[in-house]
């Protein structure tokens, strides 16, 4: 391979670190870390260390040529300003140079061969792919290459992640401010391990102490003509229900009710497959027991299961306009897929912004999602969300009447998560690795892998993107090769699965494509094997069936296969 510009002068201690790039990349040009020079000073470069297979894009065939950092190293080792041409493939994408663009338009084309996997593939979340592991904290390990001070930012996060608050007035000041009303005391406790959500037990509703706080209801009424638009739901025109908020909160501080208690029961449906099979789904019914007051006879209750953490930053940091040129909302290309992107706010700026986070998509960044958590799931205010009440609404006056942790400290104006403590709490979140793929190579993977994209899962589920390389990504995230298999966009998936409430730009039959990355290690983390928003499938079949809408094309293809063929597209969806 070509050699970069040299690096400064370093000690044998720096070379060793950069010993797996030099075996990779061919030259430490392409150094992928945080490398100190003996002379103290950091650079930094735009790729970290990778595991020994390398996710650089692949060169023009035939020729070995530089890493994808090594035209940016080169500018920041001698102040050259790169310049990108306006010639060649993916011209929006203004933040990488020519070279990168064409490699990465060639990756990221359609596949054709099923005969072998793709290049890099196995690297779910390229250089910050984590190895697997055979353990149920699979999803809880930092990103690989995040570097040894920003380690130590994942586990202060993670200790606040995993931290039970406590109601006001407390004698723990850095932990009060639970309540009044809540869903959980900890955000581990809704992402168990960081791992799916579950529904509660048929017929019977949860009890304290039960780790079952994963599973949420959430509320609102339709949109009154004199009614003020909420940051949520005022898009569709809806409204949090007057008594209880915009989501049922099942426990609450000492000296105040309950909003009451999810319930749920099934109903046993049959479908049949083409070659005669007959499965039968679940099909659920929710309603709130022990309500301390009554609902709204125009109520709208969604139920919604935690996702899974991993990977967050790297969705944030795919390219607004890769979103926007894979959206279709009026269906030009005549596939019956209609995506379009979910339209939100930055609450920090008030800016508009893409939605990527939730289930309808609702929240456009890692560190605004958590901080909509932390109101709507344990009443702590944020300087994003500066709610000390949480959910409470002004009917629910004893709710108000109650002390919160907010000023705890003297002279201080500070939310009850300071600004520091959501930082860390967001910063977790954001690095949460991806672990490495299985069995990629498996000839019924392959043949899994054809059938996904011959009966057009991947009309939905696109299986990967090259994040951006800009200042303001962090430096773990920029310029990665990903595999998610989402397009981050809200599309109608028929009324077996509508929850019928709006939700920001979302209708009440729109949902958000989930990533697919880790699904195959969801019995392994979460201990089940319970899919979709509300967890009523129990098995990755029965999600496939329940698939309508613009889906609905790709649900009775799948029926159509022959069972081999089913067995091979399961084993596919089992290996990422």
């Amino acid at each position: 391979m070509k050699d970069g510009p040299p690096l400064p002068d370093c000690s044998r201690s720096n070379e060793a670190r950069c010993k797996i790039c030099d075996a990779v990349v061919g030259s430490n040009i392409g150094c992928l870390h945080y490398f100190r020079g003996c002379t103290g000073q950091v650079l930094e470069f735009n790729m970290t260390r990778q595991l020994k297979t390398s996710a650089r894009l692949p060169t023009h065939p035939g020729i070995v040529g530089l890493g994808l950092a090594s035209l940016t190293v080169a500018a920041i080792v001698f102040g050259v300003a790169l310049t990108i041409a306006d010639e060649g493939p993916l011209p929006y994408r203004t933040d990488l140079d020519l070279d990168t663009r064409q490699r990465a338009a060639a990756i990221l084309a359609p596949v054709e061969d099923f005969s072998k996997p793709q290049p890099f593939e196995a690297m779910s979340a390229g250089a910050a792919t984590v190895r697997a592991s055979g353990s149920n904290s699979a999803f809880s390990k930092f990103s690989q290459n995040l570097a040894p001070e920003e380690q130590a930012d994942f586990a202060v996060g993670n200790g606040i992640f995993r931290k039970l608050w406590t109601p006001s007035p407390s004698s723990t000041l850095a932990s009060d401010g639970l309540g009044p009303v809540f869903n959980s005391r900890a955000c581990q406790r809704c992402h168990i391990k960081d791992g799916r959500g579950h529904p509660p037990p048929e017929g019977r509703y949860w009890e304290n102490g039960e780790d079952a706080v994963s599973f949420v209801l959430g509320l609102s009424v339709p949109f009154g003509e004199n009614d003020a638009e909420q940051p949520q739901t005022g898009s569709e025109r809806v409204l949090p229900e007057p008594n209880f908020g915009g989501q049922l909160q099942d426990f609450s501080v000492p000296g105040l009710v309950r909003e009451g208690r999810p319930f749920v029961e099934y109903e046993t449906v049959f479908t049949k497959l083409n070659d005669g099979t007959e499965i039968a789904l679940r099909k659920p019914t929710y309603r709130i027991v022990d309500p301390a007051k009554p609902l709204h006879p125009d109520v709208m209750i969604s139920p919604r299961v935690a996702n899974q953490m991993i990977g967050l930053g790297l969705l944030e940091a795919i390219h607004d306009e890769d979103l926007k040129r894979v959206a279709d909302p009026d269906d030009e290309d005549s596939d019956q897929i209609s995506g379009r992107l979910s339209l939100a706010v930055n609450a920090k700026t008030g800016e508009p912004a893409i939605g990527r986070f939730g289930w309808k998509a609702a929240q456009p960044t890692v560190r605004q999602q958590s901080a909509f958590a932390f109101a709507t799931d344990m009443g702590l205010s944020t300087s994003l969300v500066n709610e000390p009440h949480g959910d409470c609404t002004e009917l629910q006056t004893a709710c108000f009447q109650l002390p919160t942790g907010e000023g705890r400290y003297a002279a201080s104006n500070e939310p009850e998560v300071p600004d520091a403590l959501l930082d860390l709490v967001a910063f977790y979140a954001a690095n949460l690795g991806v672990p490495r793929r299985r069995d990629v190579g498996d000839p019924q993977v392959l043949r899994g892998k054809e059938i996904f994209n011959e009966i057009g899962c991947v009309g939905c589920h696109r299986p990967n993107f090259l994040t951006r390389d800009h200042e303001t990504v962090s430096p773990s995230h920029r310029r990665q090769l990903i595999w998610p298999y989402t397009d981050l966009l809200l599309h109608d998936m028929g009324e077996d699965l509508a929850d019928n409430r709006p939700q920001g730009s979302a209708s009440g039959r729109e949902w958000r494509t989930p990533p697919l990355w880790g699904i195959g290690l969801t019995q392994q983390v979460s201990g089940h094997t319970q899919f979709l928003h509300d967890g009523r499938a129990r098995n990755l079949t029965e999600a496939v069936l329940w698939h309508g809408g613009e889906a609905l094309a790709a649900r009775d293809a799948f029926a159509a296969k022959s069972a081999d063929a089913r067995a091979d597209l399961i084993r596919f969806l089992e290996s990422l």
